[in-house]
C-alpha cells in the first residue's frame, strides 16, 4: 500500500442509506468522517423508494442526494471511488482505493449492501425493478389487483406466493421442477385462490407498458402484468473477509437465500473496530431499516472512540504525575 496522505477518524465504505446515516450521526458527534462510495445501489433500478417515513415514493437517487448534502453541512466528507483493501494498523486501519490513494482511519463501517442474483431466465434481468420484483413492501402497492407470476422452487415458493396474495388475488405460482410442492401445500395454495404451474418459465414476455407475460417450457404465454422471483442475496463481503470478518448463509428452512456478515445487534463485528449496517448483514433489510442500522452503528463508533479516548487520557495523566519530581 501506498503511504496514507489522509487521516480520518472514522471511514466509512458504502454511500447509502446505511453509509450515509452512520456518517450523518458521527458527523453531528463532530467526528472527522470520510465516506467512499462507489455507486450502483442496489435500488438504482426502482423508481422510488417506498416504506420510507416522510420519504415515501422518493427517487433513490435523490434520497442519496440529499444524504450527501446532510452529511457535507455537518463537515463530513463523502467521495465518490472504490475501496479495492483494508488492512489493520497500530494506529487502526488503512484503506486503500482503486485510484491507489490510501486513507487512514480509526475506526471503519461497511456499507457495502448485497448484489442480486437472478435465475437465469430470459427477460428477468432487462425487466429488474421495474416488472421483475422480489419484496412486496417496496413494490406491492404497485402491482395491486393485477395479475403475477411467481417464479419460485423450495420452501420459498408458498412463502412467496402466499405473501403476495396479500397484494392480488391473481397470484400464479411457477414452480421449479424438483420444488417439492406436497399435497398439503398444494392445498394451502387453492385455499388462497394461488394457481400453481408446474411448467418452468423460460422466458419473461415484453410488451408496450412492460412485462407483458411469461413464456413456459411448454411453449404456453400466460399474460401476467409483474413477475416475482426470490433472489439470492449474496453480500459485499469481500473487503470484511480480508480483515478477518465472518460470512454466514442465510436460510429459509432448506432453502439458501444469500449470505451476510455477523455483527451483534450494534452493527459491531467480530473484528475490534470493524463496523457493519445495511444490507451487508441483514438480507430482508429494507431502506428505512438500513438507514436505522447506520445511524445505530454511527452512534457505536462514537461511543468506542469516546471510551478510548478517556483511556488515553488516564493513561496520560498517570504519565504526568509519575513524571513530577519529588519534593
Amino acid at each position: 500500500m501506498n503511504e496514507p496522505v489522509r487521516s480520518f477518524e472514522v471511514v466509512v465504505v458504502g454511500g447509502g442509506a446505511a453509509g450515509l446515516a452512520g456518517a450523518l450521526t458521527l458527523a453531528r458527534a463532530r467526528r472527522s468522517v470520510l465516506v467512499i462510495d462507489a455507486g450502483g445501489p442496489r435500488n438504482a433500478p426502482a423508481a422510488g423508494v417506498h416504506a420510507y417515513l416522510g420519504m415515501e415514493g422518493v427517487p433513490p437517487a435523490d434520497l442519496v442526494a440529499k444524504g450527501r448534502q446532510e452529511v457535507a453541512s455537518y463537515g463530513g466528507v463523502v467521495e465518490s471511488g472504490r475501496v479495492v483493501a483494508a488492512r489493520r494498523t497500530e494506529q487502526g486501519f488503512e484503506v486503500e482505493c482503486e485510484d491507489g490513494a490510501v486513507v487512514a482511519a480509526q475506526r471503519l463501517l461497511v456499507t457495502t449492501g448485497l448484489v442480486d442474483e437472478l435465475p437465469d431466465i430470459a427477460g428477468l434481468a432487462e425487466h429488474w425493478g421495474s416488472g421483475v420484483l422480489h419484496c412486496p413492501y417496496c413494490h406491492g402497492w404497485e402491482v395491486r389487483d393485477q395479475p403475477l407470476a411467481v417464479v419460485a422452487g423450495g420452501p420459498v415458493a408458498v412463502h412467496a406466493s402466499l405473501l403476495w396474495r396479500q397484494w392480488s388475488d391473481q397470484v400464479t405460482l411457477f414452480a421449479h421442477p424438483g420444488t417439492g410442492l406436497g399435497e398439503p401445500e398444494r392445498e394451502k395454495l387453492a385455499a388462497r385462490g394461488i394457481t400453481v404451474i408446474d411448467s418452468p418459465v423460460q422466458a419473461v414476455e415484453s410488451g408496450p407498458g412492460g412485462v407483458s407475460g411469461v413464456r413456459t417450457a411448454d411453449g404456453a404465454v400466460v399474460a401476467v402484468n409483474a413477475v416475482v422471483v426470490p433472489t439470492f442475496m449474496r453480500s459485499r463481503s469481500e473487503l470484511l473477509v480480508d480483515l478477518g470478518v465472518e460470512v454466514s448463509e442465510q436460510w429459509m428452512g432448506e432453502h439458501l437465500m444469500g449470505t451476510y456478515v455477523e455483527s451483534d445487534p450494534n452493527g459491531a463485528t467480530s473484528v475490534p473496530g470493524v463496523w457493519v449496517a445495511g444490507n451487508v448483514t441483514s438480507v430482508s433489510e429494507q431502506v428505512i431499516g438500513a438507514a436505522a442500522a447506520g445511524n445505530k452503528a454511527g452512534a457505536m463508533i462514537n461511543a468506542d472512540l469516546v471510551m478510548a479516548e478517556a483511556e488515553q487520557a488516564l493513561a496520560r495523566a498517570g504519565q504526568d504525575v509519575q513524571a513530577e519530581p519529588v519534593r
